[in-house]
């Protein structure tokens, strides 16, 4: 993942708090990890939907999903 775009985004207080406390047992994710898994997931499994993406956009989205998966903490 070479560049980062920030996301401002409201999401449900039950939501917040399951996030909040998943974090907190999960000390080696962070939100922007778990939204940038969580979005490219989403993609991923979107896929053919809106029929506009192609698979250089797929691959991207693999990637991205892959890479946030397993990186390791620094």
């Amino acid at each position: 993942m070479n560049t980062s775009v920030s996301i401002f985004a409201e999401i449900p207080e039950d939501l917040h708090e399951t996030l909040t406390k998943y974090l907190e047992n999960h000390p080696n994710w962070d939100l922007d990890r778990v939204f940038a898994a969580s979005l490219s997931l989403f993609l991923l499994q979107n896929e053919g939907s809106y029929g506009g993406q192609t698979s250089t956009d797929y691959r991207a989205c693999s990637r991205v999903y892959l890479e946030t998966l397993f990186q390791r903490p620094d």
